[in-house]
């Protein structure tokens, strides 16, 4: 279950992906698959291949990209990997424990 997140959050996000960007969003999240996790990071870009290069550098494997029909296709951070990636990117995200 998704929340802590803004409407404006999702359009922006949205946005940078539709421009051929990098895109990050992280919101709170619970699911009991993942106990120990309480926030996920969606790394989304329209170029497909850009996403798995970008990927590839953070050992992500591109068949682990969720791809959408909707054009919003993105990888799903958790955990330790999660907060490593951002910190690698220079976000500094108040929500990552």
């Amino acid at each position: 279950m998704a929340f802590g997140i803004k409407r404006v959050d999702v359009i922006n996000w949205k946005r940078q992906i539709d421009q051929g960007k990098i895109a990050f969003l992280t919101h709170y999240w619970l699911d009991d698959r993942f106990p120990d996790c309480k926030t996920v990071t969606k790394v989304g870009c329209k170029d497909l291949n850009r996403l798995a290069e970008w990927g590839y550098k953070y050992g992500l494997r591109k068949e682990w990209i969720h791809h959408r029909k909707d054009g919003y296709s993105h990888f799903d951070l958790l955990g330790d990997r999660e907060r490593d990636i951002l910190k690698a990117e220079g976000i500094n995200e108040r929500l990552i424990k």
